[in-house]
């Protein structure tokens, strides 16, 4: 692997993996020209736990990647005990790629906006740039401290290791995990939300059909 070419990761709960997730990942991987990693959470500090239990959201993405070696999986949150914390994420990695490759944490624009309410917030761009996914329309500019943090950080492109913000346009879809849940709850079969591949073994979606009331 360069050591020049950037390394991005894209975190959640992946509750179930959708095209949204992928598509998101997809186009920041062409715009960083990066290696992205899915890395889905163990135990998401701020949400609930997840329907499908670890090996599960494991098993499909593994089927939704299938085909293609841009996206792959990083599990080492779900190898770690206690809560999720990205930071403690972004130090692993960054222990393992070293001091000098670009590393880069993916997130949505709304997400980027409520960033200084994450455990040791200001940490991040220690280890990582920020690349916010942005879409047509949607405004994430940043009050408060964060704003006053990161006013020198913006950038157009990735450059060095670790420290500023990045926007990232993205192809807006309107595609939620909490929707999917709720069709399958309803006895829908959501499809077209989710890869194909996703359908093809019955038991990578038992979790999400055993909703149904």
């Amino acid at each position: 692997m360069n050591q020049a070419r950037p390394l991005a990761i894209l975190g959640g709960t992946f509750d179930p993996i959708h095209h949204g997730h992928l598509r998101a990942a997809w186009e920041a991987a062409e715009a960083l020209d990066a290696e992205v990693r899915m890395v889905p959470a163990r135990t998401p500090p701020h949400r609930p736990a997840p329907v499908a239990d670890a090996s599960g959201r494991v098993a499909l993405l593994r089927a939704a990647l299938a085909g293609q070696d841009r996206l792959t999986i990083d599990t080492r949150e779900l190898d770690r005990d206690g809560p999720s914390y990205t930071v403690d994420t972004l130090a692993s990695l960054r222990a393992d790629i070293g001091p000098d490759r670009p590393l880069v944490l993916l997130v949505g624009a709304d997400a980027f906006v409520g960033l200084a309410s994450w455990h040791r917030w200001r940490q991040l761009f220690e280890f990582a740039h920020v690349g916010v996914l942005t879409r047509p329309g949607v405004s994430h500019a940043p009050s408060g401290e964060l704003a006053d943090f990161t006013a020198g950080r913006r950038a157009e492109r990735v450059h060095g290791p670790a420290g500023s913000v990045v926007d990232i346009a993205i192809t807006p879809l309107d595609i939620a995990a909490t929707a999917i849940r709720e069709a399958f709850a309803a006895g829908h079969e959501p499809r077209f939300l989710l890869p194909s591949a996703c359908f093809e073994d019955e038991a990578l979606l038992a979790p999400y059909r055993a909703l149904r009331g």
